[in-house]
């Protein structure tokens, strides 16, 4: 599936690139706001690209190539922008833009458990050599850290069951894949909620029984919220006065966290926040793009 970036033509807005501006889009993946981003500040500008994944960083520096701007890609964590761009001597940027959405070609092909609709190996990291994969979790932490987990980052009600079952059913065998993990996941579900879909997303429509779980793990194997916290404090420290940061994100946790920090820099008299309310996809996109249904923009200025 091609990915698309969402709210394009809103962070271009927002953003306000000019020519020969330096930006870094620090969660680049398949770089389809970057090339836009690149074409609009041209020869004279300057892209740089932050990507945890190595085979996608390898990829959209490619896909970068249509663009006209200089480009720089990173196979690091945004949580180091700092540390990179000090290392090109890079003291301030025109803008930064985190999409903190999950690349649908990740889902797709990664081969590492991201998506509960293939089966694939319980892994669920983003970069190389994580301290813990989400087969580490499901297999070897305590029933009740588990529990924690998916319903400290994925919000399900009923964490504390699939806890149980999980670790119920890893006595009997250890569990490796995405597939057994679904089904203890539907196992573990009262009856009203077993049949494939279930309420639960922000635009009413009906949801995966394992969708809360698995962002639970994936946010956990990757520290996101930890990294997400470091990002933005320290992209911010590298704006120039007059430049903007837009984060896009995809659930409650992330959107709080982004939130809150923005709303700490204006009333420290740093920033200037854009719009009251978060922006959320036209009618038009989410037709086009249903996974942008959750999507959250929200932009700061530096002042």
């Amino acid at each position: 599936m091609l990915h698309k970036s969402v709210l394009l033509d809103e962070v271009l807005s927002g953003l306000q690139p000019p020519k020969g501006g330096i930006f870094v889009d620090a969660t680049i993946g398949s770089a389809g706001h970057a090339l836009a981003l690149s074409k609009i500040i041209g020869k004279k500008g300057l892209l740089i690209g932050i990507e945890a994944d190595p085979e996608r960083a390898q990829k959209s520096l490619k896909f970068l190539e249509k663009g006209e701007a200089k480009k720089i890609v990173v196979n690091k964590n945004f949580r180091e922008i700092k540390k990179i761009l000090d290392q090109l001597k890079i003291k301030e940027v025109d803008g930064i833009l985190f999409d903190l959405g999950l690349n649908s070609e990740q889902l797709e092909s990664s081969g590492r458990g991201f998506s509960f609709q293939k089966n694939e190996p319980l892994l669920m990291n983003f970069g190389e050599n994580p301290k813990f994969t989400a087969k580490d979790i499901v297999n070897d932490w305590a029933e009740e850290n588990i529990s924690q987990i998916i319903w400290g980052f994925g919000g399900e009600k009923f964490a504390r069951r699939i806890a149980k079952k999980i670790v119920e059913r890893r006595k009997e065998k250890k569990l490796e894949t995405t597939e057994e993990l679904v089904k203890i996941i539907q196992e573990a579900l009262p009856k009203r909620q077993k049949k494939g879909q279930r309420g639960g997303s922000r635009s009413g429509k009906k949801i995966h029984p394992a969708t809360k779980t698995f962002q639970a793990l994936r946010i956990a194997v990757n520290e996101e919220l930890p990294a997400l916290e470091e990002g933005l404090k320290d992209a911010f420290e590298k704006l120039r006065n007059g430049g903007r940061m837009a984060v896009i994100s995809f659930h409650q946790l992330e959107d709080r966290l982004v939130k809150k920090y923005f709303r700490k820099l204006k009333e420290e008299g740093l920033g200037k926040i854009l719009f009251k309310k978060p922006i959320t996809p036209k009618i038009k996109e989410l037709r086009e793009n249903p996974r942008s249904r959750s999507a959250k923009l929200r932009i700061i200025e530096k002042i």
